[in-house]
């Protein structure tokens, strides 16, 4: 794949479908309102300020507004655009950045991090804290998935995969 000499840097968030036109990001991990701060925001802001090999979309699964008394059913039509939006996009990314706040639980973090961990695409940063370190430890062994203890390797593993990996064949 071939760069352009501008690089762009679009974000993407639920319900918007997006548009690829180089490589993405998916942002996995801790979203728990009032438990984990915006990571995503951060981590997005920082690349904005990188200079990028390639056009890069981000695409950030945390929604301006959520109502958090949804009902958690697949007949939920809201429930379901959202689990589903962030699936499609995990299968599109070229990379899944995914980030376990010590503070919080993140029960559908770590079942996306099974999921994903055979797709070759993660890098996982999971700080000292997190009560589950442990298991998450070994899952990123046993699957070869990058693993770092702070957001600051994260920017750096991050970065190393976009220049390494090609670009998703899900365009």
């Amino acid at each position: 794949m071939q760069c352009l000499t501008t690089v762009t840097v679009a974000v993407c968030k639920p319900p918007q479908q997006p548009t690829i036109p180089g490589k993405s990001i998916f942002l996995a991990g801790s979203i728990e309102m009032g438990k984990a701060e915006d990571w995503q925001a951060k981590l997005t802001s920082t690349l904005l300020n990188l200079d990028l090999p390639c056009d890069l979309t981000i695409l950030n699964p945390r929604r301006e507004s959520w109502d958090p008394s949804l009902v958690q059913d697949i007949s939920n039509p809201q429930f379901r655009e959202q689990v589903e939006w962030e699936l499609d996009c995990q299968d599109r990314a070229d990379v899944i950045a995914m980030y376990l706040h010590p503070d919080t639980k993140a029960p559908i973090s770590l079942l996306e991090l099974g999921l994903l961990a055979k797709s070759g695409k993660m890098v996982v940063c999971c700080p000292e804290g997190f009560y589950r370190r442990g298991n998450v430890q070994i899952v990123c062994k046993r699957y070869d998935i990058p693993l770092v203890g702070s957001m600051d390797e994260l920017v750096q593993e991050v970065v190393k995969r976009l220049k390494e990996s090609p670009p998703s064949p899900f365009i």
